[in-house]
């Protein structure tokens, strides 16, 4: 991909921090290759990665660590 789908920015490749949902679960996915765009930020993953963080948040038991994340209800 080389322009953005929403802004027509410039896209690059990138290692990134990704939050998934699945479920009820949330995994913070670190070092993740996708393709961001330098205008608006959005970000593209491959079919792969999206499969391996599927297959990965499925089996999951013990993480590597565990983050507190605040919850805010407005």
């Amino acid at each position: 991909m080389e322009k953005c789908y929403f802004c027509k920015g410039k896209i690059v490749k990138e290692k990134v921090k990704h939050l998934h949902k699945w479920g009820e679960k949330y995994i913070l996915f670190e070092n993740i290759e996708a393709e961001v765009c330098k205008q608006c930020g959005e970000v593209y993953f491959s079919p792969e990665i999206l499969e391996m963080m599927d297959k990965k948040t499925k089996e999951i038991t013990v993480p590597e660590k565990v983050i507190t994340i605040p919850v805010v209800a407005v």
